[in-house]
Parts: structure tokens; sequence; C-alpha cells
């Protein structure tokens, strides 16, 4: 609120008459006080002017001061003219007894004049006290006593109950929790050693709930620099505070489970890093796991039955740990546990074993009954970790190699697990750009009829002949393909190079029977709403007819994605082309389909 907002408050405000205020003051004065009209008659008197008259104060009213007051000798008192220096004179009253008394009448026109101003800067602070949202407080600190605005009193529920002068009123209501901090930024303001003082805290309402509130205050100091006044204001930001809350579990939490994310995961981890830097009897172990085959749960019933079943796999998750141990999503179908204090890595493998256990009772999610495994990597804080990012990355590592192994299992991180990553992503790079260096070849495995001894058909497989380390296995690089989606263009080469060859064959053979060529045909292709475009295109490019190639693809390929893979191999069938179903269970000659 402005000043000239306040002002325009208090002229709206009814006022009272200036002899009603002179009044009120006058009373209160210890000593003998008398009001005169222009003419000199007492127009005002308070009760000690009465008792030193020994008359009543409404006899007193209307005399004239230089009138003979009980039998004393009267003085006539000259009233100042304007502008002249108030007057002082001195009376001899004789008493009932004949006793005297000397008096001292002195005009006091101008305190009056001084206390009606204090007076109306008494009602104004009164005004914009009532009128402020903010409760106000002063507190002497000489005397130790405190004053509470009525909204003070109204932000703790206290409008209707008598409050006493301590400042106990505002301290004994601070939060346990609290309390300490607050009395600490009291003494460092008022010891000198901060501008201001400002907290935020909790105190207790009327009604035994607590109320987050933002205190300010200034102290006043003495020439000695000592305070010796204490006052401020108090807001309540409860609102605020419950708004900065929601945005903080909105910053930390994940929305569909309501665990820690991944940011307050990492949190924690990088608190139990410094804790066993710091206590060598202090060690723990991170827990990454993974849910088999949850895209095809999540992809057959939908995107709401699976954030159903994730949800449901939280909560039994949160059931596997012991007291203290912490469970976050870290997105999709990722979950990571922090199981802190433990003796050694077999305390973190009975609680993966305690994790595999929980999972194996069906989910029964909108009338179906599901059963979900989870491969589940550890990494253990003995590899003497200085990131948290890394103890995740190892855990991650790990848990693959679980899934690789056969699924609900886990594995448990060793240095060997983290070589191999990094020359599996050394593989990933290289072969980005394998096909640009001319370092991927196709060799072509005949197919012998048993019946007539002769060759009837050629099955194409993929090679990589790597600059540096040679020929590296189909074992190694077909898994790497198929994860990071390279298959795709490998697979287009693949058949291109394929169709180029067998071309060249029949320009060359004297024999003009056709020859047929097997080429492999993976998941990820089958999964590009394009391909039956793309292979017609090749097959226009290099002369090829359809029925001269034969497309292999395996079963779970068609099983994962079972609508479109039959409208795909519909149209391929369009073409002319040969299909066949072959699941690939020895190896990687071929590019054959591998998945999570």
């Amino acid at each position: 609120m402005s000043d000239s907002d306040s002002e325009r408050m208090f002229e709206m405000q009814p006022q009272r008459p200036p002899e009603d205020r002179l009044e009120r003051w006058v009373e209160r004065d210890v000593d003998a006080v008398c009001a005169l009209d222009a003419e000199g008659r007492i127009a005002l008197a308070n009760s000690a002017a009465a008792r030193l008259f020994g008359r009543r104060r409404e006899q007193l009213v209307g005399s004239l001061l230089g009138v003979p007051l009980s039998r004393a000798n009267g003085v006539e008192l000259q009233l100042p003219r304007d502008g002249a220096e108030p007057a002082t004179v001195e009376l001899v009253l004789l008493g009932e007894e004949g006793g005297r008394r000397w008096i001292k009448l002195r005009d006091i026109t101008a305190l009056a004049h001084v206390r009606d101003q204090l007076d109306q800067a008494r009602i104004r602070y009164e005004l914009v006290e009532s009128a402020a949202n903010d409760g106000l407080w002063h507190w002497d600190l000489a005397s130790d006593r405190a004053h509470f605005s009525p909204r003070w009193r109204e932000i703790l529920g206290l409008a209707e109950r008598e409050l006493d002068d301590s400042v106990g009123e505002w301290l004994e209501r601070v939060h346990p929790e609290d309390k300490e901090r607050v009395q600490d930024e009291l003494r460092t303001h008022l010891e000198g050693l901060s501008a201001r003082f400002e907290s935020e805290h909790r105190l207790m309402h009327e009604s035994g709930a607590w109320r987050w509130v933002l205190c300010r205050g200034l102290a006043e100091r003495n020439h000695e620099n000592k305070a010796s006044h204490f006052a401020g204001s108090l807001s309540d930001i409860t609102s605020r505070k419950l708004a900065e809350d929601q945005l903080a579990h909105r910053a930390f939490y994940d929305s569909l489970t309501e665990l820690p994310n991944r940011a307050l995961f990492l949190d924690r981890l990088r608190h139990a890093l410094r804790r066993a830097a710091r206590r060598k009897d202090y060690s723990f172990a991170v827990l990454f796991l993974d849910i088999d085959r949850f895209k095809v749960i999540n992809d057959s019933l939908g995107h709401m039955a699976g954030d159903r079943l994730l949800v449901m796999i939280a909560r039994r998750l949160e059931l596997s740990l012991r007291p203290g141990d912490s469970v976050a999503r870290l997105g999709g179908d990722e979950f990571t546990v922090l199981l802190e204090g433990i003796q050694d890595a077999g305390d973190a493998i009975k609680i993966a074993d305690r994790i595999h256990a929980e999972l194996l009772a069906p989910f029964n999610i909108s009338g179906h009954e599901l059963f979900v495994s989870s491969s589940i990597g550890i990494a253990t804080s003995s590899t003497g970790y200085q990131r948290p990012e890394d103890v995740l990355r190892d855990a991650d590592t790990a848990m693959y190699r679980a899934k690789a192994a056969g699924r609900a299992r886990h594995a448990l991180f060793d240095t060997a697990m983290h070589a191999h990553a990094v020359q599996q992503l050394q593989i990933e790079r290289d072969l980005r750009r394998a096909i640009e260096r001319h370092e991927m070849h196709v060799h072509f495995q005949p197919i012998v009829s048993l019946a007539t001894g002769r060759i009837t058909s050629f099955e194409a497989l993929v090679r990589w002949t790597h600059p540096e380390r040679g020929a590296i296995s189909p074992g190694e690089f077909i898994p790497i393909a198929e994860e990071t989606g390279l298959i795709v263009p490998l697979g287009r080469w693949v058949l291109r190079q394929s169709c180029l060859e067998l071309a060249s064959w029949q320009r060359k053979l004297s024999d003009p029977s056709p020859c047929t060529l097997s080429v492999n045909l993976s998941s990820k292709q089958l999964n590009q709403p394009d391909l039956a475009h793309q292979i017609a295109q090749i097959l226009v490019e290099t002369g090829i007819r359809g029925e001269q190639i034969q497309l292999e693809i395996t079963e779970s390929a068609i099983l994962e994605h079972p609508d479109a893979a039959k409208s795909i191999l519909l149209k391929l069938k369009d073409l002319g082309l040969r299909l066949s179903i072959d699941d690939f269970g020895t190896g990687y000659s071929s590019l054959s389909r591998s998945s999570r």
C-alpha cells in the first residue's frame, strides 16, 4: 500500500473532535492540566487539577483563573499575544487550613499541539496495522516485553485468545526441527553480525497444524551499538511452500509410479559414494532392472495396460527391499535399486533373488494374467567409483549380460564386462562407417541337392574385415547392428549386392537355368512400412526376377507384430518373392534377429 493510499484511507475514517482527543490525553497526565479559552476561563480540567484546587472538575469549568479559587489570592493571568513566548506564572494558593501551596502555571499550547500530532500518528499506525496483510510485532529488549498486532494473532488463530506480552508467544511455537536455526538467526542479527533478520520456519497454529511463515525484522541500536528494540513482520507463506513442495516432487519423482526418478536416485547415489569415501566399513550396491519382453506386453495390450503393470511392479519392488533401501524408475521399464550398508556382494545377490521371487506371482491386468520376469545387473562400491553415473553404467552393463544369458536372472559386474562394453561401443562406431569404407563383403554359401549333387541355390552371408582387427565374427557385430538399427541399411545393402552378384553370374553362365539366392530378412527390416517398395526398386535396378530371391524370416520376427507382418508378407509375395520361416539357433552366420 502506498503512502498516498494510506493517507486517503486515514482521511476516510471518522475523526474524533479535537476536544475529545484533548480530554483523553490530559486525563492521562499526572500533572494538573487546565485548558483556557480566549477570555481566560477554564474550558477543560483533568482530575489532578480538581484535586489541586480542591474542587470538582465541573466546578472548575467556566471559572476565571484570575478569580480567587478556594481562599487563594488571585493573580490575573495575562494570556500571551500571538507570536509571543509562552507565559509562566507562579501563584500562591491558600489552603482551607491556612497552609500555602506554591504552584507554577505554564502555557502548554505548543505541547498540546505536539501531543495531538502524536495521537493522530498513533491512529494512523493502528489503521495501517489493521489493514496490513502481514502480522506486525515489536520486542522491547530492555523489558523483554513484546507486542503482537491483531493480524499476527489471526495468522496463528489467536484472535480470540488473550496473549501475554512475552516473546515466548512466538518462539515457543517454532517447530522443533526449526527452533535451533531460528535462534541462531536471531542471535546473529541481535549481535550485529547480519544487516537484517529474515527467517522461514514453521509455527504451530492454534488448531495444532503447522503454518510456514516468513519473519523479517530489524533491530534498533543505541549509541553503544547494542540492540534495544526489535520490530518486524510475519507473513503466512504456507501456500507458497506447498506449491514449492509440489514442484520439487514433480522434479524428483516419477509421475506414473511415484517412485524417485533418475535425478533423485543419482543424488542419493552421490551421497552414498561420499559416505563410502569417509567410512571404510561402509559398502553399497546398485541393482539395475529391466523387465523382460515388456515391449511385447505393451504393444499387445496397449500403453494403458503397460502403465498399470509398471505401477504394480513398482509396488512389488518396494515390498522386496529392506528399510532404508531406495528404488527408482529411470524411465520405460527400467528400475534401479540402491542397497546401503551391505556386507558384501552376497547381500545384493540375496535381494536380487528376492525380487525375482516377488515377480513370479502373476499380474492381473484387465482380466489378463501376465507373468513377468526381470534381468538384473549388480554393481558394488568395492570397484572404487568416483561418479554416480559410472556406477549406473556398470550396473546397466551387467544387466545386459544377464539378459544375453537368457533373461530372468542376474549378473554381477566385473572389469571384464567393462572392457567388453568399451569394445562393443567401438564396434558400433566402426560399423557405422564400415559400408562406406568398403569393409563389408557378401559371401555365398552353396546349397547342394543331396539327390542330384548339384548346387540348387546360394545363401548370402555378410562378413566384415576390419582394417585393424581383421575379420570380425558376425556374433559380435550382428547383435549390435540389431540393437542400434544399423541392421536396416546393412540388410538393404546385402540384398542389393546379392542381386548384383546373381545378375553377374547369369551373364557369365552358359547354363540358362535360373539360380535361386536366399537372403535373410531381419525383424527390424520387416517393420519397415516401405520394405516391399525398397525390394521392388532393387529388383528393377539389378534385373532380377522376384522368384529368384528367397527371403528367410525368423518365426519370432513375425510373431512380434503379426498384423503388420502379414500385410508386408502379402506385398512381398505379390512381387513373386519366395518366403521361408527360419529360426536360427546356432550362432550368427546370417542376418538373424537378436532381441533384447
